[in-house]
């Protein structure tokens, strides 16, 4: 039975690898469409993408996609914390590993990379990350010496290419989730809990792009079958499925943290 399911970019390696062959043993084919989860909750709130099942990193995407009907039960099924990936033999491995990384990340020629803030919560949630490093590292004004404005064209990519980018050399460093690091041989710049947003931060902090407010969220993952699935119970069951035994010991294996 085919599931399409759209899913946080974020997740594509191991949605694509073993989640995938898991679920075939289940008798379930998945199409995957891997994008930012705030961009595929608009697609799905304007009718342009009609897929089984949505999995969002942070409630609010999918909060947006519930309130306009359009999902079912949501069921929280993995946590994650922010963190940097870097090239092991890159030419700023040994200063990352050894230096304080937010003096690195201001070196010139240095080059980070991110995703959009508009469309990613991954995009917003590295800014969430610089501003509280502000204050944990006592350094006002850090977060726009490593970033530049919040749209800095020179940093921002599409989130499923950051890691590649950094692979093939052209980023020093990309933001990430703390498990993604491994699933593409970089090394994980690993952040202390109080900037992490692992848990909520003590600071109240907001972004605003266009019409719309952000202020940080749990780095929850949640999957919704969608009301107007065209594959219901197959949709249903991936979900529930996702929060099972098996699922979890896969996720668990690939660095996500149990909710």
């Amino acid at each position: 039975m085919i599931v399409s399911v759209a899913y946080a970019g974020s997740m594509a390696a191991v949605m694509e690898g073993p989640l995938k062959q898991a679920a075939r043993q289940q008798g379930w084919e998945l199409r995957g469409r891997a994008e930012g989860a705030t961009a595929l909750a608009e697609l799905i709130v304007g009718g342009a993408l009609s897929p089984d099942v949505f999995i969002s990193i942070t409630p609010g995407p999918m909060q947006r996609v519930e309130k306009a009907g359009k999902a079912g039960h949501l069921i929280p099924f993995a946590r994650t914390e922010m963190a940097f990936a870097y090239a092991p033999r890159g030419r700023w491995a040994r200063p990352l590993r050894h230096e304080p990384w937010w003096r690195v990340m201001q070196a010139p020629g240095f080059r980070l990379g991110r995703s959009d803030p508009r469309t990613d919560p991954q995009g917003r949630n590295v800014i969430y990350t610089c501003l509280l490093a502000e204050t944990w590292y006592r350094q006002p004004g850090l977060a726009h010496r490593i970033l530049g404005p919040w749209l800095n064209p020179k940093q921002i990519f599409s989130e499923s290419t950051l890691e590649a980018r950094v692979q093939g050399g052209q980023l020093d460093a990309a933001a990430a989730y703390g498990f993604q690091p491994a699933d593409y041989g970089l090394a994980a710049l690993t952040l202390p809990a109080s900037i992490s947003l692992g848990s909520p931060p003590s600071a109240r902090l907001e972004l605003s792009f266009g019409m719309h407010r952000y202020h940080p969220e749990p780095l929850v993952f949640y999957a919704a079958a969608l009301t107007a699935a065209p594959h219901p119970e197959a949709a249903r069951a991936f979900v529930a499925w996702l929060a099972q035994p098996e699922a979890q010991t896969i996720l668990h294996k690939a660095g996500y943290g149990h909710v």
